[in-house]
């Protein structure tokens, strides 16, 4: 066995700390800042310098050398940075593991079905083996302790009545569609309520690549209108000057859920807001920002029940507790036959994943 030794630094684990934060710090700015790495790096030198998170053992040149180092960002003939593929995964891996480690230590696992069944993940229950069963499953103590008491230890002889399986689980394959809502409200008030909803959305994009690769994802945007981004331009999306389109934003995750092969379909809606926009059968659009239209309204539930009739159940997380929205939510959730959470900003995450992993459910035709 090597020994290596060296001088003991007491400043090393500070150094490595403010490293760490200053990362974190770049990549919550630069969602903020939609994927913009140089107004990103402008907001950290800002808050550095303020907060003397600069030093002498680490700079702000030191820390642009760290991200160049790290691959996280490309440098074009100007000097100027833009994100990276390395970059844009590490911010999917960093908001997966962030709202991860939120979770309760229950919380985790796959997204299976809770009967049991012909799968592939083995539980600890048994029981006896049916026509069709796989002998991979096959309970070897079980069945030598059936076929041992029934024949005793001399002449031991394994009939079919002896064999006993393990029980597995169904693993499922889902489609979903993430509905994020861009309209200006989402960063009103001095709240930003878009970066949790598009750390939501890389995380899940993550999750989905890495352990779920059967399951489809789409991300649809709503303001006015409603389209779908790509997933590799979740850091680049941004708030507009938009009304709220909810009725278009469905429509369009209908559309995208009917082309998918996947037994399981499911929509979130991530949204701080009522519906205040709608799409005429002409193209243009009906607005009206002061208080619940009953036109607009209306027009919302009657797409949230069409959902329901396609066994598309839509889970809602508001981004508020107004009590005059409240009531709209709870008729949005009764006609869908869905859910609702009600959450704060640093807590979406959380709510998101525990639902996605934990209640989807297999329709048997």
């Amino acid at each position: 066995m090597d020994f290596r030794f060296s001088a003991f630094d007491p400043h090393a684990q500070d150094r490595q700390e403010r490293i760490d934060q200053l990362l974190a710090a770049y990549e919550h700015l630069l969602l903020q800042a939609n994927g913009q790495v140089e107004r990103a790096l402008d907001w950290l030198d800002h808050v550095a310098t303020k907060y003397n998170l600069w030093r002498d053992d680490f700079t702000f040149e030191d820390f642009k050398q760290l991200l160049r180092d790290r691959q996280m960002v490309n440098v074009d003939g100007t000097g100027k940075f833009t994100l990276s593929g390395a970059g844009e995964r590490r911010l999917r891996v960093g908001s997966l593991d962030a709202i991860f480690s939120g979770l309760q230590a229950g919380a985790g696992g796959n997204h299976r079905t809770p009967q049991a069944g012909r799968g592939s993940e083995r539980l600890s229950e048994t029981r006896p083996w049916q026509f069709g069963d796989s002998y991979a499953h096959l309970a070897t103590g079980e069945t030598l302790h059936n076929a041992l008491r029934r024949t005793g230890a001399d002449g031991l002889r394994i009939e079919e009545e002896d064999l006993m399986v393990f029980e597995t689980e169904h693993d499922t394959s889902c489609a979903t569609v993430l509905l994020i809502d861009v309209s200006h409200s989402m960063i009103l008030y001095g709240e930003d309520r878009i970066t949790p909803a598009k750390r939501v959305a890389l995380a899940l994009t993550e999750l989905i690549r890495t352990r779920y690769p059967k399951d489809r994802m789409h991300v649809v945007l709503f303001g006015d209108e409603a389209w779908e981004v790509p997933l590799d331009q979740i850091p680049y999306c941004g708030v507009g000057p938009f009304h709220t389109n909810t009725r278009a934003g469905l429509q369009l995750a209908q559309e995208l859920l009917r082309k998918t092969r996947q037994p399981n379909r499911q929509i979130f809606m991530v949204t701080d807001g009522k519906p205040s926009a709608l799409t005429e059968r002409n193209g243009s659009i009906y607005k009206n920002p002061n208080g619940l239209d009953p036109r607009v309204v209306n027009k919302t539930l009657e797409e949230a029940e069409r959902c329901q009739r396609l066994g598309i159940p839509i889970t809602t997380f508001m981004l508020t507790e107004d009590p005059y929205l409240t009531r709209f939510v709870e008729q949005f959730t009764a006609a869908n036959r869905g859910r609702a959470y009600y959450s704060g900003c640093d807590d979406l995450g959380s709510f998101v994943f525990v639902d996605y992993i934990h209640n989807r459910r297999r329709r048997e035709g």
